[in-house]
C-alpha cells in the first residue's frame, strides 16, 4: 500500500512537472513571436523567487545599460552606508561640474537632457544621500546620479556586482559623459545580471534585509511606468528601475502579486527603430508572464 502511494505521488509530480515546462516553454514562444514582430534586439529574463522556474531569451547578450545601472549604484551605495562609510542622512553638495572618464577633463549636465530638473535649481545647496538616491532612482535624475557616482565610486559598484555573480555588469562611469561615450566607455549589462540582483533584493539578501527592503521601497516610487507595470492590474504592485536613450528601451524589477508571490522580470532593448511599438510589444510581454504566473506558475 505503502509503495502504491509513493508511485501513485512520484507520477503526480511528474505530470505536473511536465505540465508546467509544458507552460513555461509555450510561454516562451509566445513572447518570441511577439517580440519577433519589432524590429530590434530583444533579452527577458523571468524568474519567479518561490518556485525558481525561469524563462530566458538572449539573456547573456550585452546592451548598453542606460539608466539601469542606477540600480547597482543603489547598491553600492547602501552597502557603504551598512560599512559604516557614511550615513545615508549625511549630505552632500549639490554641483554640476565632473571629470569626464575618457581624459578627466571637466563637463557639466545640461538639464534639458535630464528627465528630473528640479535639482539643478539647487546648484550649491545640499541635500542627503537617501534623497539624491530617491531622485536618481524614482525621476532618473542624471545630476543625482553623477554626484552619488563619485561618492560611491564606479569600480566599487562593479566589484560589488561581482560579488553577487553578476559577471557582466559593467559601470564605469557616470551619465553623459560624452567623451568617454564617443571611445564606447559605456556602462553595460545583461538581463540575467540584472536579474541576478533584483532577485538578491527580492530574497532580503541585497547587503541585508532591511537594507533590501528599503530599495524595493524606493523602486515602488519609480515614476516612469510604460513597460513592466503598463498592462498589469493596479493591487499589482512593480518595484523597478527604467533605462532608456536613442534606440533602447529597458525595464528591470520585481512584480508583487496580491497574494504574496514575486516574481524578478527583466525586459531590454536595442537597435529598436519604433520606440512606441516596441514599448508597447514589452509591455504585452509583462502582462504575458503575470498571466502565467496566474495559471502555470502556481503549479
Amino acid at each position: 500500500m505503502k509503495i502504491s502511494l509513493l508511485l501513485f505521488t512520484v507520477v503526480c509530480q511528474s505530470v505536473l512537472f511536465a505540465q508546467s515546462a509544458t507552460g513555461i516553454q509555450n510561454l516562451r514562444q509566445k513572447i518570441i513571436d511577439k517580440l519577433s514582430s519589432q524590429k530590434g534586439t530583444f533579452a527577458v529574463a523571468f524568474k519567479d523567487v518561490g518556485t525558481g522556474k525561469e524563462l530566458m531569451i538572449n539573456e547573456k547578450e550585452v546592451f548598453h545599460a542606460a539608466s539601469t545601472m542606477k540600480t547597482p549604484v543603489m547598491i553600492e551605495v547602501f552597502r557603504q552606508a551598512a560599512t559604516k562609510k557614511f550615513s545615508l542622512n549625511d549630505s552632500m553638495t549639490i554641483r554640476n561640474e565632473f571629470r569626464s572618464l575618457a581624459d578627466s577633463s571637466l563637463f557639466a549636465l545640461d538639464s534639458t537632457d535630464d528627465s528630473e530638473r528640479e535639482l539643478y535649481k539647487h546648484i550649491g545647496d545640499r541635500r542627503s544621500i537617501y534623497q539624491l538616491v530617491y531622485d536618481m532612482i524614482i525621476a532618473s535624475s542624471n545630476l543625482a546620479t553623477n554626484i552619488i557616482i563619485e561618492k560611491a565610486g564606479a569600480p566599487n559598484v562593479t566589484k560589488t556586482m561581482r560579488s553577487y555573480g553578476a559577471k557582466d555588469i559593467q559601470v564605469l562611469r557616470g551619465v553623459e559623459d560624452q567623451k568617454a561615450y564617443d571611445k564606447g566607455l559605456n556602462n553595460t549589462t545583461t538581463a540575467y545580471d540584472l536579474m541576478l540582483i533584483f532577485e538578491k533584493m527580492a530574497k532580503g539578501k541585497a547587503v541585508s534585509r532591511k537594507s533590501s527592503q528599503s530599495m524595493v521601497n524606493i523602486l515602488f516610487d519609480q515614476k516612469f511606468n510604460t513597460i513592466i507595470p503598463a498592462q498589469l492590474p493596479k493591487d499589482v504592485r512593480v518595484a523597478h528601475k527604467t533605462g532608456d536613450i536613442t534606440g533602447i528601451h529597458h525595464d528591470s524589477g520585481i512584480v508583487f502579486l496580491p497574494d504574496g508571490r514575486k516574481y524578478v522580470l527583466v525586459l531590454l532593448s536595442k537597435n529598436i527603430e519604433d520606440a512606441e511599438k516596441s514599448i508597447k510589444a514589452m509591455a504585452t510581454v509583462s502582462e504575458m508572464i503575470y498571466g502565467y504566473m496566474l495559471s502555470d506558475g502556481r503549479k
